[in-house]
């Protein structure tokens, strides 16, 4: 696989509480975006980052459930010194078996892969909202559902240290992996984001796209290509 990765502030914050991690040595690709705008948020997001990266050296599941166990001690440790907030997403591409790649999911930054133009979502979000829209409670378009996706039921850091989601994810030559936080995801359009995505360069263009929607939050993007 090729990567390639980046991210906006945007307009809303006068700063990127979004982390990324993409590392040519190994096959890692993470993706973090801080609850709320403050110090909790920033510190949550780099020391999941960093601590992921350093403990999932191991891509057997048991292996990346326990690295997730550690971001929540670590997470939960810098929040016992800050008076707010402070948690964060993390989706991770955390190693290779076979055909297969192990992508790690908490929270509601989201992995694609698109296969012969085809866009499709390979994590659930661990929202409020997502459990509303999957079960009928209302509409996608009901400001309850607008709200609810706000409200997290997993995410590092949580007091109860949930385990992430462990997927394997058969790859194919020509496929395309996409981990992005929600403002990659929650301002593009599937139709704009599978078009942008097929592009020789879809980092930057996924990215311009965001700012063009208006840029309301930190929008962070990593494209892997299988080759």
């Amino acid at each position: 696989m090729t990567g390639v990765a980046g991210s906006v502030t945007g307009n809303r914050y006068d700063r990127n509480y979004d982390r990324l991690h993409l590392d040519a040595a190994r096959p890692l690709a993470i993706v973090a975006d801080g609850m709320g705008a403050g110090e909790g948020s920033a510190a949550a997001g780099r020391i999941a980052v960093q601590t992921f990266a350093r403990e999932s050296g191991d891509p057997a599941p048991a292996a990346l459930r326990a690295a997730v166990a550690q971001v929540h001690a670590e997470v939960r440790a810098v929040a016992r010194t800050l008076p707010e907030l402070t948690g964060c997403t993390l989706t991770a591409l955390g190693g290779a078996s076979g055909d297969a790649v192990r992508i790690v999911q908490l929270g509601d930054s989201r992995a694609y892969r698109l296969r012969d133009g085809l866009l499709e979502l390979l994590t659930v979000d661990h929202t409020v909202a997502w459990l509303g829209l999957v079960h009928g409670w209302y509409p996608a378009s009901d400001p309850r559902a607008h709200a609810d996706g706000y409200r997290l039921t997993r995410y590092a850091g949580h007091p109860r240290s949930p385990d992430p989601d462990v997927l394997d994810v058969a790859l194919r030559p020509g496929d395309r992996l996409l981990l992005c936080t929600d403002g990659v995801s929650g301002q593009l359009d599937y139709d704009s984001m599978a078009r942008l995505l097929a592009i020789p360069e879809p980092v930057g263009a996924l990215l311009s796209a965001t700012l063009a929607a208006g840029g309301h939050d930190n929008a962070t993007a990593i494209v892997l290509t299988v080759t």
